[in-house]
């Protein structure tokens, strides 16, 4: 899986859960998931979770909570799989 897809795929599980929709049509891998997209904290937990089903991974708590902007889910999702950048 490349990097483009997985930031495709990123994009769709969090897409449910914006609140500031601007700032999501100017997405790019350094927005801000909490700041920017208006995601509250919680969600960010349920999005987490999608991460790990949509990507059969597991990601630990230390791993979540670097979890800030686009960009950061993009490369938790590489680290943890065999993708190719």
């Amino acid at each position: 899986m490349t990097r483009q897809e997985i930031m495709s795929r990123i994009v769709q599980i969090v897409k449910p859960y914006v609140k500031n929709q601007a700032a999501f049509q100017g997405l790019s891998e350094e927005t801000s998931i909490l700041k920017d997209l208006k995601v509250n904290s919680a969600r960010l937990v349920d999005i987490i979770l999608a991460f790990e089903d949509e990507f059969e991974i597991g990601v630990d708590d230390d791993d979540a909570d670097r979890v800030g902007t686009i960009g950061d889910a993009v490369r938790l999702v590489m680290s943890k799989t065999s993708a190719v950048g």
